[in-house]
């Protein structure tokens, strides 16, 4: 059965829209301020439905999945597979619930995400790595807050058990007559997975590729060295694959992968030469050049935002310090815990 037309202006509006032949966008709701939904990706075949993400195990969405595959002559039932992007809870959780209720569908996800999973898994010592990762950008108070939220936080983990599969770079994956590219896009988190569909001429970009926001970079419990860079090697692969019609987690499904790549790529730029602009020569924390330049579409003042928006722009901020440390425009010092970053030394004059 064909759904609406993907022509809304309001992406997170409820319902079941084409993209392609037997391929749906079904928005979810987020119980969360900002983000108000999650993309999720339903691909029909003769013997089930694969959904890329899941979208969040809270009642509110499980009912807007049933009612919008009802639209399209389906039920949650009807699912044999979720090929998840990342291990976000609004990515994953949801599509862990329906396996536990239906004992039908098999859960897939990039192995870069295990060790993250195995640390969710055990949720103090999750908090502790963020709270040390605070502590090290300078955000002492922002890392006691973590730590009282984090103490405050819902313990079920019943959402987080290990998937059926993981998921291996360049992977093919048989979904009925198509064959889905399986790319590990690491940078947002260290196991993303973009999935290409050549033949329908689709990215299922999950959070690496969004079409009007960026995605947080090296907000992880067990982080990378260089996580923004492997973000901007990620978009470099993505650059290098043909020009796609982009489905993103987050937004409407109507941006080209190509173009949308190179605001990307040059917005971190961007970014980078901001925060190299505001280290100084006395020694310069994550959490000053946090502080020192403006955050989303709407250029908030650190000052403006709430502890976990605050808790992402500090280390955001860490990752792009990391990264210019790394291509030797920076020094970073970490010898009383606090990694302290000053501009590189000019170099000597000649006698």
């Amino acid at each position: 059965m064909i759904g609406e037309v993907d022509d809304r202006r309001d992406w997170t509006e409820p319902g079941a829209y084409a993209l392609a032949d037997g391929v749906h966008r079904i928005p979810l709701p987020l119980p969360m301020d900002g983000l108000k939904a999650v993309n999720v990706y339903v691909i029909e075949t003769e013997s089930g439905l694969t959904l890329v993400d899941g979208g969040w195990a809270v009642e509110a969405a499980r009912k807007q999945l049933e009612d919008s595959l009802r639209k399209i002559g389906h039920h949650p039932r009807d699912i044999t597979s979720f090929l998840v992007t990342h291990v976000h809870r609004d990515h994953y959780t949801q599509a862990v619930a329906i396996r536990s209720e239906f004992r039908t569908a098999a859960v897939s996800l990039g192995r870069g995400e295990q060790p993250a999973l195995k640390l969710i898994q055990d949720p103090d010592r999750a908090g502790r790595s963020t709270e040390a990762q605070l502590r090290q950008a300078g955000a002492d108070e922002l890392a006691d807050w973590w730590r009282a939220a984090s103490q405050e936080a819902e313990r079920d983990l019943s959402h987080w058990t290990m998937p059926d599969q993981w998921l291996d770079d360049d992977q093919r994956i048989q979904v009925g007559t198509r064959t889905l590219e399986a790319v590990a896009t690491p940078g947002h988190t260290q196991g993303h997975f973009v999935f290409v569909d050549r033949e329908a001429g689709l990215l299922f970009a999950g959070d690496h590729v969004l079409p009007t926001i960026t995605p947080s970079i090296g907000f992880e419990p067990v982080r990378a060295e260089l996580p923004l860079g492997d973000f901007l090697h990620s978009l470099l692969r993505i650059r290098d694959l043909p020009d796609l019609r982009l489905a993103p987690a987050h937004g409407a499904a109507d941006r080209r992968s190509h173009e949308r790549v190179d605001e990307l790529l040059a917005h971190h730029d961007h970014r980078l030469e901001l925060c190299l602009a505001a280290v100084s020569a006395p020694g310069t924390t994550a959490l000053d050049v946090a502080r020192a330049v403006t955050w989303t579409r709407r250029e908030r003042h650190f000052d403006e935002l709430d502890g976990f928006n605050a808790a992402l722009a500090t280390l955001e901020s860490k990752a792009h310090l990391d990264l210019l440390a790394a291509r030797g425009r920076l020094t970073a010092d970490t010898g009383e815990g606090t990694t302290v970053y000053r501009p590189v030394p000019p170099p000597a004059a000649a006698p």
